[in-house]
């Protein structure tokens, strides 16, 4: 009933299921953006590349900025912020190919609290040459106490929504299997 079609990249139930990924994305960004930097999304889109690769964390980051740029606001930062948190899924999915990453929740949440910093660094490289700034340093330091709420928020979501994650993509693998 779910086998893959060959001229379909996805079956109708891993679309439904990165609907829902994407939903819990969108949701956990709107619910908590009243405080600063700290939302589930990085967590989220990290958890989602270690279970179903760095595509489909691509998809799911993609989809989630854009429905809550609608919401939040829409401009040309959304362009870094696609690039920013694509390089932390890429990065994710390479680190994973390690069987120590891949077994280690300490490798992987230290990576979630880095990923904070990576995610305004990568920010602060793009918007310096949108907006013309010209002193990145400058920029950048102004922005690192964002990036560690950033990282700290990332280290707290990922702690709470990886054994819940854990056992949903568990779930949806066996059920993928039928």
């Amino acid at each position: 009933m779910y086998k893959k079609n060959q001229s379909s990249m996805f079956t109708t139930q891993e679309l439904a299921f990165l609907a829902l990924v994407t939903a819990a994305c969108v949701v956990g960004r709107l619910l908590f953006q009243f405080i600063p930097n700290i939302q589930p999304m990085t967590a989220i889109f990290i958890l989602l590349t270690l279970f179903l690769g760095a595509s489909r964390g691509i998809i799911v980051s993609i989809l989630s900025l854009i429905i809550t740029n609608i919401y939040l606001g829409m401009g040309v930062w959304t362009i870094s912020q696609i690039v920013g948190f694509s390089v932390i899924v890429v990065l994710a999915a390479s680190l994973n190919l390690l069987p120590i990453f891949k077994k280690s929740l300490i490798l992987q949440v230290s990576y979630s609290f880095i990923a904070g910093f990576l995610y305004g660094f990568i920010l602060a490289l793009i918007d310096t040459q949108i907006y013309g700034i010209s002193n990145f340093w400058i920029y950048y330091l102004g922005g690192v106490s964002f990036d560690f709420l950033h990282a700290i928020g990332n280290v707290g979501f990922y702690l709470i929504l990886a054994p819940i994650f854990k056992r949903l993509f568990a779930q949806y693998k066996i059920n993928q299997e039928r």
